[in-house]
C-alpha cells in the first residue's frame, strides 16, 4: 500500500471518527456499507405482535428513539416507554409526550418509576433489564419480551484493533440470564441464541460503528488502531468485506401470579 493511498485512507477514517454521533439508535449513516441481523431466526417484531392486543398497558424500556415502538401502532393511551440516555431522553420527550405516551426518564433497570402490577407486557430490545423489577411491574400472566445483545457480540472485531480488551458483559449468555428470571418467579416461555455474521465494507463504516459502540471498543480511536485498521483495509481489498460474529439471544418470560 503506497504513502499516497495511506494518508487518504488515515483522512477518510479520521473525517467519519469525528462525525460518529448517533440520533435515536439510529445507523442510516452506514447504510449499505454494513450489514448484521438479516438473518435471524426469529422475528422480535412479529413474537410481539402475536402477543399483542390493544387493550393491553405496553411498556417499552429503554426505548431509544422510540422508533420501534411507534412501528407497533400501539394505542398511544396504553403504551409507555422509558428511556436514560440523554440524547434520546429529550428526543423522546419531543415525539413521544405529545402523542400521550406515557414516557418517563430512567437510567437504571432497577428503580422503573411505575407502580406494581401496571403492565401486561414489557419489551427492551437491546436494552437494560432487571428480572425482580420485571416481574414488580407485570400484571399476573403478563409478558416480558426481549431480544439481547450477548457477551459475545462483536469479540472478533474487537480483537482485530483492540486485541487485550476484555468482554464488557461477560453475564449477558443465555443460560445465565434465563436462570435469573426463574429466580425473579418467571416462567421462561421461549429463550433463543442465535450467531450470526457482521460485515462491513468499508473501513470508514467500522471506525464510525466502533465509535458509537463505544462500549465493545473502550479507547478506540483512528490514531491509537491505524496500523490495525490497514490491515483490515487489506482484508476488504482482498476479499471485498472484512466479517465478525454477533450475539444476539431471545426471551420471553411469563409472570404467573
Amino acid at each position: 500500500m503506497n504513502t499516497e493511498r495511506i494518508t487518504e485512507l488515515r483522512k477518510d477514517w479520521e473525517a467519519e471518527e469525528k462525525i460518529a454521533h448517533i440520533h435515536g439508535w439510529d445507523f442510516s449513516h452506514i447504510h449499505g456499507r454494513y450489514e448484521e441481523e438479516e438473518d435471524l431466526p426469529w422475528d422480535y417484531k412479529q413474537i410481539i405482535d402475536e402477543n399483542r392486543i390493544d387493550s393491553m398497558k405496553l411498556l417499552d424500556f429503554d426505548t431509544g428513539g422510540g422508533e420501534f415502538l411507534l412501528s407497533l401502532g400501539h394505542p398511544y393511551s396504553n403504551t409507555a416507554a422509558t428511556e436514560g440516555y440523554a440524547p434520546n431522553v429529550e428526543l423522546c420527550k419531543k415525539e413521544l409526550l405529545p402523542l400521550g405516551i406515557d414516557f418517563k426518564f430512567c437510567d437504571d433497570a432497577s428503580k422503573v418509576p411505575f407502580a406494581d402490577s401496571s403492565f401486561d407486557m414489557i419489551i427492551n430490545r437491546h436494552g437494560d433489564f432487571d428480572p425482580l423489577e420485571t416481574a414488580r411491574l407485570l400484571r399476573p400472566n403478563g409478558l416480558f419480551i426481549t431480544e439481547q445483545v450477548g457477551g459475545e457480540n462483536d469479540r472478533d472485531l474487537v480483537k482485530m484493533v483492540l486485541p487485550d480488551v476484555p468482554k464488557p458483559f461477560p453475564e449477558l449468555e443465555l443460560s445465565i440470564q434465563k436462570k435469573k428470571f426463574e429466580v425473579a418467579g418467571l416462567q421462561v416461555v421461549r429463550a433463543e441464541e442465535a450467531f450470526r455474521p457482521i460485515r462491513f465494507y468499508d473501513v470508514g463504516a467500522f471506525v464510525w460503528f466502533a465509535h458509537i459502540i463505544e462500549w465493545e471498543f473502550p479507547g478506540f480511536s483512528v490514531d491509537k488502531c491505524f496500523d490495525k485498521l490497514l490491515e483490515m483495509q487489506e482484508e476488504i481489498d482482498k476479499n471485498g468485506f472484512v466479517e465478525g460474529t454477533i450475539h444476539r439471544y431471545l426471551i420471553v418470560a411469563k409472570k404467573i401470579s
